[in-house]
């Protein structure tokens, strides 16, 4: 099963984009909650190259590793990547009268439901696009 999930951005698609791939970047948004942080980010893009986001509660409670290897990069345009547990996501940009369009599609995992993990990477979408609108 997938899920998409979407936002709409208020700035140009190369500041989105540049965003989305850099990894000083990806520290300051890619969390779901404020009592959550995104400690470290690396990322190679280009295809077969991996990334790697470690997200941490900000109380040291808990942490994981959300890594996988990018299958194919148009830039400003689409990113698609295999998780390392072999789920497949895919991330478009796309430019309209609002702003920069970007629709994250998932197949879902099996130990938190379907709307509990629409609302987590819709939370952590949510925190993208309010940095970026920011910068």
């Amino acid at each position: 099963m997938e899920i998409s999930i979407d936002t709409t951005i208020k700035a140009a698609i190369e500041q989105v984009w540049s965003a989305w791939v850099t990894p000083d970047d990806i520290k300051k948004w890619n969390f779901a909650s404020d009592d959550w942080r995104c400690s470290d980010a690396k990322i190679d893009l280009k295809v077969g190259g991996k990334f790697n986001s470690r997200m941490e509660a900000k109380d040291g409670s808990m942490g994981f590793n959300f890594e996988g290897t990018f299958t194919s990069i148009i830039t400003n345009s689409s990113i698609e990547y295999v998780l390392d547990d072999d789920r497949k996501v895919r991330v478009s940009f796309s430019e309209t009268e609002n702003g920069i369009k970007v629709v994250e599609t998932f197949e879902i995992e099996d130990e938190n439901s379907a709307e509990r993990q629409r609302q987590g990477w819709q939370c952590i979408l949510d925190n993208f696009k309010k940095y970026v609108e920011a910068k």
